[in-house]
């Protein structure tokens, strides 16, 4: 039931959205595309994002709640990260914006649902980094760091020394270079597979980073069936130590920059790992030994490297239309891991157009999708964002608003307002999904995927454990039975820390590093 409370809470959650975003946006540079009609098929997926992610949620949240999500996404890799976790509410405000301005929708219109999909994005992010105690990266300074201290030092303890010119040093910068433009090309030419997080202080001229890299296998989209099965991993984890170097920005859209700028001659240590909503944390990649996990990267840059000259050849074939769908899908799906998580994924929910967007496609040419996209996300001109002559805009001054406010008024009205329809049979210019889904115990069937999902409860979830952030490990005592079982389990699969005492500074991390 929408409230005063909730109603202040969804607004300020649009207006902060809205400057991060418009911040984001006219520091970066454009994105665009020889192959994919970018800016018209991001347009689709905002609307498809509008009218399905309220009921959506509800689906996932009738079997995990939000803030369980958030708790589980921390021990995985996935895309749970900045910026897939930007684009969930920003995505529906978006569309949201769209229809405003098409005239088909008015600022009250779906309060209740808006209001909902902010508070499931708010549960979530608070959930996903209590440990930095931030909503978002733009809070934290342009941050982000949620893991805990014992994640974090497993990674540290773990990382494999490297320098210019050995082995390991040019089998990582091969496999970063050729996962990153295969990745790039699996989410219809868009940084939707890739997010950074970080970073971490290793030591006074040291620190770490974290790189996800996620979809790269047979798995949720359709394209990939037959040609991502060739990929042994869905998700890949990468650590950095970076030496000589300070990340001073890690945004929302996890992209970073630092001083002086990070080149290949500053990576002096890498770890690899694998995760997902079956592993119960990160499991290592060919992290034996050195020369174990430099042939790893080598092998895995020669597989992805193979998968990427057939996706290629896949999409060159791809009609308009089918452009537009998979760039869509990628887009709209970003959040499609949460059902994953719940047990509840459905490829009719996500893998398909919603109706009601796609009665937009012929509107949707090049030119509309780049002048419209433009005016909406960069230059601010649309009537819906004017604001009084007084008012003056984050970031430009000028009297404009991102994202239209919920207005108060909704609160005098009498019953519960219009809602969505219930979602309906969607559409897709692409092959169906056949095949099974790569995951850490192999491929499965799709029932047999959401089986094992809803049934997992990590170690970290148990009852006890679940709730032992760093703030309660540092006041424990040094004898308490939870947090040694907590630690144990982080430790399971690291030889450097398996015999560790609970409690380790960061020199003595670095002493029992290979």
């Amino acid at each position: 039931m929408l409230d005063y409370v909730r109603l202040l809470e969804a607004n300020n959650a649009i207006q902060t959205i809205g400057d991060d975003t418009y911040w984001l946006c006219v520091t970066r540079t454009v994105q665009e595309s020889k192959l994919f009609p970018v800016p018209s098929y991001m347009l689709l997926s905002y609307l498809c994002c509008y009218y399905r992610y309220p009921e959506l949620l509800r689906k996932i949240e009738g079997r995990m709640r939000a803030e369980e999500i958030g708790d589980r996404a921390r021990a995985m890799g996935g895309k749970f990260g900045s910026v897939s976790t930007w684009a969930m509410p920003t995505f529906f405000l978006l569309g949201r914006e769209m229809l405003i301005n098409f005239g088909m929708l008015s600022p009250e219109d779906g309060a209740e649902d808006v209001a909902y999909v902010l508070d499931f994005w708010r549960r979530f992010k608070l959930s996903y980094q209590r440990e930095d105690g931030h909503l978002n990266a733009r809070e934290f300074g342009q941050r982000c760091q949620p893991l805990p201290e014992r994640r974090i030092q497993r990674f540290h303890a773990d990382l494999h020394r490297c320098a210019t010119g050995d082995r390991l040093h040019t089998a990582a910068q091969a496999f970063l270079a050729t996962v990153s433009q295969y990745g790039f090309l699996v989410s219809c030419e868009s940084r939707c597979t890739l997010n950074n997080s970080g970073p971490y202080k290793l030591a006074d001229d040291r620190e770490m980073i974290v790189r996800e890299f996620t979809d790269l296998s047979q798995g949720d989209y359709p394209w990939l069936d037959g040609i991502g099965d060739s990929v042994p991993y869905n998700n890949l984890t990468v650590t950095m130590e970076a030496t000589g170097c300070h990340f001073y920005l890690m945004d929302d859209w996890g992209s970073f920059e630092s001083r002086p700028e990070f080149t290949a001659d500053a990576l002096s240590g890498i770890g690899l790992y694998t995760s997902d909503c079956l592993s119960d944390g990160y499991v290592p990649v060919g992290m034996g030994s050195t020369e174990e996990l430099a042939a790893t990267f080598e092998s895995l840059t020669e597989t992805i490297r193979q998968a990427t000259v057939a996706l290629w050849k896949r999409m060159a074939g791809w009609s308009r239309d089918q452009m537009m769908d998979g760039g869509a899908l990628v887009y709209f799906s970003f959040i499609k891991d949460f059902a994953h998580i719940a047990g509840v994924y459905d490829p009719e929910d996500w893998m398909k157009i919603d109706a009601r967007a796609d009665r937009f496609r012929p509107l949707l040419n090049d030119q509309f999708g780049r002048d419209f996209l433009g005016e909406m996300v960069g230059l601010v001109s649309l009537p819906s964002q004017q604001l009084s002559e007084y008012a003056m805009m984050q970031h430009n001054d000028r009297p404009v608003r991102y994202i239209s406010h919920i207005p108060y008024n909704v609160l005098d009205r009498t019953g519960s307002g219009e809602s969505l329809s219930p979602i309906g049979a969607g559409v897709s210019h692409l092959p169906e999904k056949s095949g099974g889904y790569r995951t850490s115990e192999g491929m499965l069937a799709l029932e047999e995927y959401n089986r094992r999902a809803a049934a997992n409860c990590p170690v970290q979830m148990e009852p006890g454990l679940r709730n032992l952030c760093d703030t309660s490990i540092k006041y424990a005592s040094g004898s308490d039975e939870a947090v040694a079982r907590l630690y144990a389990d982080e430790r399971k699969h690291s030889p450097a820390l398996q015999d560790a005492p609970v409690r380790l500074s960061r020199e003595e991390v670095e002493g029992r590093r290979r």
